[in-house]
């Protein structure tokens, strides 16, 4: 399993956290900075992500799980026309 410690900064863009449904619906709503708020999202596999950035600069005490979160390659869904 790969997780933060294992990846670098220019990596960031292409690596998210993977969340559970229960764990997207923990966070939606709930800030993991001062004014910064998590943001989940679907992949092209449907699977709940969120951002490297989310996880790394998480400061909220009740999320810090989020940095240990599993890491998968980023596929976007494709842009609807």
């Amino acid at each position: 399993m790969m997780t933060l410690k294992d990846i670098t900064k220019e990596d960031w863009n292409t690596y998210v956290g993977l969340l559970t449904e229960i764990q997207k619906d923990e966070l939606i709503g709930q800030m993991y900075s001062p004014d910064s708020f998590f943001n989940p999202i679907q992949d092209a596999n449907n699977n709940w992500v969120i951002s490297i950035e989310e996880m790394e600069y998480c400061e909220n005490p009740n999320f810090l799980w989020v940095k240990d979160l599993e890491l998968i390659i980023y596929v976007p869904k494709p842009s609807e026309i």
